[in-house]
């Protein structure tokens, strides 16, 4: 039960605000969206923030989504890693790189499952979320395996934003109704 509580589905109002929310949701509105809309200038950015991260960016699909999970996973946000599952696998992730995501912190040493972008995509979502600060060894692993700095940029920028998605989700208790 979310401590929130969820506004109705068919919310419509401020318009402004609910038909972006709802326009890049195919239409409906999720349960964050119905929590975060209790304060409907806080979710017109995180709105622009999403529709960006997930839509207008050059990252590669599979590294976007890697990070999204195991920064859900890290931050026990259950909800995050159902909503981003599939999209993983969509973007061509497998079952069993999804389930090395329990263990977060040997996932980045799994060379049969993970390759280097991938390896240095899970470090760094490890390093931002557990640590803030980011190792040098690290950030020199992520810059080799993106091709500008374009994209170093997008990775650091959607680790940073699911880090605050899934802290909204933890500490307000969002979950599927």
């Amino acid at each position: 039960m979310p401590r929130v509580p969820y506004l109705p589905i068919d919310l419509a109002e401020p318009a402004d605000i609910v038909a972006p929310i709802r326009k890049r949701r195919g239409g409906t509105l999720l349960e964050p969206d119905r929590v975060v809309l209790h304060a409907p200038e806080f979710a017109r950015g995180w709105n622009a923030i999403a529709q960006a991260v997930r839509h207008e960016m050059s990252l590669p699909a599979k590294l976007r989504e890697l990070a999204i999970c195991a920064v859900g996973t890290l931050n026990n946000a259950k909800y995050e890693v159902e909503k981003h599952a599939p999209e993983f696998r969509k973007a061509g992730g497998s079952p069993a790189q999804l389930a090395a995501l329990d263990d977060v912190s040997a996932a980045p040493r799994n060379t049969a499952l993970f390759d280097a972008a991938e390896r240095a995509t899970l470090q760094l979502s490890l390093e931002m979320t557990r640590n803030i600060e980011v190792g040098d060894a690290t950030f020199a692993a992520v810059r080799a395996v993106l091709p500008s700095d374009r994209q170093v940029v997008e990775l650091v920028g959607t680790i940073g934003f699911y880090n605050m998605i899934s802290r909204v989700l933890v500490a307000l208790h969002i979950e599927k109704e």
